[in-house]
């Protein structure tokens, strides 16, 4: 099984407001960049489309270790927040409706398709593709604020 290292960030200026994902896809010396947004959204929709987007884009099941510095992503697979929400059909803890259940329901997609191993890194503290997918989501979303002019 061939082993990829996926990250990914996720920006909004405004939240909502217009937002822009960046992923970097790395496979031995070979690197794929990928960015996208949405003209309104909120920052952890963002971060979510990066994983999605990142692990969508890999043809082949793979290993894949995805390093986002997005607590929401990490911690809702990590600490089991996903798992519970869809055992209780997409309701928080507190009984309140989980947020982004159609980007959750892409998400578990791939995550059933490949070998995903999580790693947080703190954003904006200088790590080289971190910083690269920061950029790809703030350029996107400066593009959309461009386009409709403001």
């Amino acid at each position: 099984m061939k082993e990829i290292t996926l990250y990914t960030d996720g920006a909004c200026s405004g939240n909502p407001g217009p937002g822009g994902y960046g992923a970097v896809l790395v496979y031995g010396k070979r690197e794929k960049e990928l960015c996208g947004g949405e003209e309104s959204t909120t920052n952890n929709r963002m971060e979510l489309m990066g994983a999605i987007a990142g692990l969508e884009a890999i043809k082949e099941p793979c290993k894949v270790t995805l390093v986002s510095d997005s607590r929401y992503l990490v911690d809702a697979i990590e600490k089991g927040w996903l798992a519970s929400w869809q055992a209780k059909n997409w309701k928080k803890a507190d009984g309140k409706p989980a947020l982004n259940v159609d980007l959750w329901k892409r998400l578990l997609v791939q995550l059933s398709r490949h070998d995903v191993s999580l790693s947080w890194i703190k954003g904006h503290a200088g790590h080289p593709y971190n910083e690269r997918c920061d950029a790809l989501a703030v350029s996107y979303y400066k593009r959309l604020q461009e386009e409709r002019g403001t």
